[in-house]
């Protein structure tokens, strides 16, 4: 075997080893929710105590992920990549292995920064190293774990806690980091970039601005914290957004560069696209909370129903990449979108009394509407990105997935918080009734439907470079 014809096929498999650590990443932002009440036991204190934990990993992501590209370029791709499945692993062992509240929320700021530089760092040695005839499949395989994570996450941690204990929702992390490792040493290439000056003032004020944001709507979907703080926190992030935008405009070499969005296909995949993973990440959120407090059902009830929603995600990957390239981008996002939208509303639209059947359909339809999306958005952001471009391109979409994914549940907490209030009752979980959840999916609805004339406006032509050449 030659070594051209070995390299090709590390190539076709690099997408799959990435998909892992996205995976890894992915699975543990989720798997912990269902955890909490057995490690609060566990450490002897209440459930809220741990929140901090969840809050500290998501923020530690926000923070760091603006610097990968940047860490990539100056002291190699595989090199940072390696090491952070190492910090990222490591750091998982520490939680598992926890005494106390403050070792594991320490534990889990060490795996944020690691989830920080493995998840971008992971998708630009793919882009970098994939040819244009490969991109959509390789972006398409993946994006699947950012679609069935939130799905499985959940379940997998229900299951971890019943059968075993949470301590293993980490410490299984030890095995598939190692596997990671010894592939990634093997086919991984160490690439550089063009060694660049660390843009400090950039990284300040992007992250202050990032913590703020997601702080805030954090604060304003609990029912137990005050709107005022949470405004205050959000008003600040946007002034000090607004600064680090300006900011990186005067600088040659910035952090986070804006410049890309002169591209049309990178400028709808970050406007509208946010938009669209708003509605579409603050579903998996939802739905679950509506079968279980809405409509009484048990925990194991309502995650068997959410199987349908996971079929529709995982399930709907093996047509993604044809569908894309049959119909192109344009006419997919538009169509997809509005599908999407009738399928919130539909699931927002349902009572405890609806035939189990014509829930698991709309949930069904859910998860495909989903799955279309997250592949649409993430392939088409690159279809005009120059080489030289791909690692400012991959650390800006990453920071803006990232804060989608933290915004878009808080966004669907305050909706169904706002509609509790709104009809006199108590914003608490214990208090929604169904009539709360068909207001929430009304209105977390809407910016997805916001998105489509934003999708209208694409050049028929978008993304006509990858289809062409696959």
């Amino acid at each position: 075997m030659s070594a051209r014809s070995l390299s090709a096929r590390a190539m076709r498999a690099l997408p799959y080893v990435v998909a892992a650590t996205f995976f890894m990443e992915y699975l543990d932002s989720t798997i912990i929710a269902t955890a909490l009440p057995a490690m609060a036991r566990s450490f002897h204190v209440g459930p809220n105590a741990l929140s901090l934990g969840m809050t500290a990993y998501m923020l530690t992501l926000a923070v760091f992920i603006p610097i990968s590209g940047w860490a990539a370029d100056r002291f190699g791709s595989r090199s940072v990549f390696a090491g952070a499945v190492t910090v990222f692993t490591a750091s998982s062992v520490l939680c598992g292995v926890a005494g106390s509240v403050d070792a594991f929320i320490a534990a889990r700021v060490l795996q944020g920064l690691g989830g920080a530089m493995m998840v971008p760092v992971g998708r630009f040695i793919v882009v970098r190293n994939t040819e244009t005839g490969r991109m959509i499949r390789a972006i398409s395989t993946i994006t699947w774990p950012a679609v069935a994570a939130p799905v499985v996450g959940p379940t997998v941690g229900g299951m971890i806690v019943t059968f075993a204990s949470w301590h293993w929702i980490f410490l299984i992390n030890l095995p598939l980091g190692l596997a990671v490792l010894g592939v990634i040493f093997a086919i991984v290439p160490q690439q550089f970039g063009a060694r660049r000056p660390m843009d400090w003032g950039g990284f300040v004020m992007g992250g202050a601005a990032l913590t703020a944001i997601l702080l805030g709507t954090e604060l304003a979907s609990d029912s137990h914290a005050g709107l005022a703080l949470a405004g205050a926190l959000v008003a600040g992030g946007l002034a000090l957004g607004t600064a680090s935008l300006r900011h990186a405009a005067r600088q040659a070499h910035p952090l986070l560069d804006f410049r890309l969005m002169r591209h049309p296909t990178f400028a709808v995949t970050v406007l509208a696209g946010s938009l669209s993973r708003l509605t579409i990440d603050a579903v998996p959120y939802l739905v679950p909370l509506m079968l279980q407090v809405g409509f009484g059902l048990t925990a194991f009830h309502a995650g068997t129903l959410m199987l349908a929603f996971a079929l529709g995600n995982l399930g709907m990957k093996a047509f993604t990449t044809r569908i894309l390239e049959r119909f192109g981008f344009r006419a997919t996002a538009v169509v997809n979108a509005t599908l999407g939208v009738l399928f919130v509303l539909l699931a927002g639209a349902m009572v405890p009394a609806t035939p189990a059947a014509v829930l698991l359909l709309v949930l069904l339809g859910c998860g495909v509407t989903r799955s279309m999306q997250y592949t649409l958005l993430a392939t088409l952001g690159y279809a005009d990105i120059g080489d030289t471009e791909k690692g400012a391109a991959s650390t800006l979409l990453s920071v803006n997935q990232q804060a989608c994914i933290g915004l878009a549940v808080a966004f669907g907490a305050l909706m169904l918080r706002l509609a509790a209030a709104l009809r006199g009752g108590q914003p608490t979980d214990g208090a929604f009734v169904p009539a709360d959840f068909h207001y929430a999916f009304m209105i977390v609805a809407v910016p997805l439907a916001l998105s489509i004339p934003r999708y209208l406006r694409m050049d028929r032509a978008a993304g006509a470079a990858l289809r062409a050449a696959s």
